[in-house]
């Protein structure tokens, strides 16, 4: 179910009310004054990470953004830790690394499944899943991203060549398009979306930087609530329309981050040998 549509009549009298005297944004190709917009609740900047994440509870399906350590929600899963909240069950491209990200979730149990693409950076999660403490569904990363991008488009279900005849189609429905098989997957969704962009103005709408975009965009459509945060926070108005990738309707409330270590997830650099011969 995706966020409401806040415009109700309420908000069209605060237009009618202060049009002749508020500088003007544009909206779907319609001009609204930006002072009502501010003025008629659509402000959905929270005070603090633990505010935003506040009503999350114990057994929620979730969502989070990133790609590695490439454009996570760092504050937002700090804030969650925080909490403690237990029994999640998480979909994510990855899980990061050891103690960062994601990995500070799983060290403190807070996840009990997991569904992504590729988990080759966590020796917790490796250690976790042999010993049977967690439940982990692995999905080709392709695949991954189009299930996700169902979910927010409202397709139940689409036929891919992605693993056919491999145990990921194990127990799924196959259809031949063209004299070549196919395997059907099933959207996803969740209660809960955690995701990063770089600049958002106070009514939600998202502008993700290069490849910091990856997941993202596709999560904030696909959850119930879906919470972003950004590193630089405007007014309506000042994002220009054509640039904005996630439109606010998605994005129930956002915070701006307060800190981020920008780590590097596997560091690879040129031997001083290799370098004096180059």
């Amino acid at each position: 179910m995706l966020p409401y549509l806040p415009f109700r009549r309420p908000v069209l009298l605060v237009f009618t009310r202060f049009t002749s005297r508020c500088p003007l944004v544009t909206r779907a190709g319609i001009q609204y004054p930006a002072q009502c917009f501010r003025r008629s609740g659509l402000n959905k900047v929270v005070e603090s990470a633990d505010a935003a994440v506040a009503d999350i509870p114990d057994g929620a399906t979730m969502m989070v953004g990133g790609f590695g350590l490439c454009g996570i929600p760092e504050n937002l899963i700090a804030a969650l830790v925080r909490r403690g909240v237990k029994g999640l069950r998480t979909i994510s491209n990855n899980m990061g690394i050891d103690q960062f990200g994601m990995g500070r979730m799983l060290e403190t149990g807070m996840i009990v499944s997991h569904i992504g693409s590729y988990v080759g950076e966590n020796r917790l999660l490796e250690e976790k899943v042999l010993k049977g403490e967690i439940d982990l569904t692995l999905i080709p990363q392709g695949t991954l991203a189009e299930r996700i991008r169902a979910g927010g488009a409202g397709i139940p279900a689409f036929y891919t060549p992605a693993g056919v005849g491999t145990l990921v189609a194990e127990g799924k429905e196959t259809r031949e398009f063209n004299g070549k098989l196919y395997l059907m997957e099933h959207w996803l969704r969740a209660d809960f979306a955690l995701i990063k962009a770089w600049k958002g103005d106070t009514s939600g709408n998202l502008v993700y930087r290069k490849t910091a975009r990856n997941f993202n965009p596709m999560m904030a459509a696909a959850a119930r609530v879906t919470i972003a945060e950004v590193e630089e926070l405007v007014q309506p108005g000042e994002i220009d329309p054509d640039h904005v990738v996630t439109p606010g309707v998605y994005v129930r409330r956002l915070i701006r981050g307060e800190k981020y270590d920008r780590r590097i997830e596997k560091r690879t650099v040129r031997t001083l040998e290799a370098s004096s011969s180059v």
